[in-house]
């Protein structure tokens, strides 16, 4: 009876048109990786950033450009190399000698889904340009801001850092990503299901058939209704609690900050959504959980030689607090 109560209450009927057009346009392309798609999705609603870790050549990149292809807003790639510098992401003040004063020159991050192609191929300075625009939504140059557009998302790509040529990412930096999803490789028939959609379409770029199908007003809308899902109070303390056992976990030298609690809700509140439903259950919260929390966490010395994961701490925590009934 509550659930009816609750569906009266929050009309998600657009929100779950809008779930349902994204996915099938990138289900054109894209063979499984079902939980990938489902947590940029979750994104997208919570106003929150991605970072995509994977091996080379499992479509970490294709996914970003499908996403931004299958919303009508503006797109750019910024690929970071070792040699790239804050101004190239950023933008710089440029002369103008018609009126004898400087111009600002917008940098490619002015978009509004905004690829950035193998994030730890750049060096710390170029890393840290990105502080002011993933959390404040702004560029400060010269004293002067300018504010992004909305819809406003990174949507950012690494290979495993012990891969060759590649700079770890502040813990700063990390924590302002909603997300981290680690993208593994497809199974044997994912994998006949890729040869044999390329192969059928032969001469087409099997990008063209993906189209956009929603636009900035519409991600706002959708983003305003996962907003109001409702979460219990319960819920709201167990979310604390997974945060604050980490501060304290014997396994982990850094533990999870509040804005990691925060990503949690938010994460919980757009999983739900996602299902159709516009109340949080503790499966949401520990289905996001791994996600949310996995690049926020370090590892104490002793346990990383040891070959123990985040992943497997997040999971011992977790299985250590009483989950809300």
């Amino acid at each position: 009876m509550e659930e009816t109560i609750f569906q009266e209450r929050i009309d998600l009927s657009r929100l779950n048109e809008a779930v349902m057009a994204i996915m099938g346009e990138i289900k054109k392309v894209i063979v499984g990786q079902d939980e990938m798609l489902k947590l940029i999705i979750a994104a997208i609603l919570a106003d929150g950033h991605v970072l995509i870790e994977g091996a080379p050549g499992v479509a970490k990149t294709l996914t970003a450009r499908l996403v931004a292809k299958s919303m009508a807003v503006d797109f750019s790639r910024i690929q970071f190399t070792p040699d790239l510098m804050p101004s190239d992401v950023l933008g710089t003040s440029i002369f103008s000698p018609k009126n004898g004063e400087f111009e600002f020159k917008k940098g490619p991050i002015f978009s509004n889904i905004v690829l950035i192609d193998e994030i730890n191929r750049a060096p710390a300075k170029t890393q840290a340009a990105l502080f002011e625009v993933m959390e404040e939504r702004q560029v400060t140059i010269d004293g002067q801001s300018y504010l992004m557009e909305s819809p406003f998302m990174i949507v950012a790509t690494q290979n495993p850092i012990e891969y060759e040529g590649t700079y770890r990412l502040p813990e700063a930096q990390l924590d302002r990503f909603l997300f981290k999803i680690n993208v593994p490789y497809p199974t044997e028939a994912q994998e006949m299901n890729i040869l044999a959609n390329f192969h059928n379409a032969g001469n087409q770029n099997i990008l063209d058939s993906v189209i956009p199908v929603l636009s900035a007003e519409q991600v706002q809308i959708v983003r305003t209704l996962t907003k109001q899902v409702l979460i219990d109070e319960k819920l709201l303390q167990f979310i604390a609690k997974i945060t604050i056992t980490t501060r304290s976990h014997k396994s982990l030298f850094l533990g999870a900050s509040p804005r990691a609690s925060l990503a949690l809700m938010n994460a919980s509140k757009a999983i739900a959504a996602l299902n159709g439903r516009d109340f949080v259950i503790p499966d949401d919260v520990v289905f996001v959980a791994p996600s949310v929390l996995r690049h926020r966490l370090l590892l104490a010395p002793e346990k990383e030689m040891e070959g123990i994961t985040t992943d497997e701490v997040i999971q011992q925590i977790i299985h250590s607090i009483e989950i809300p009934r």
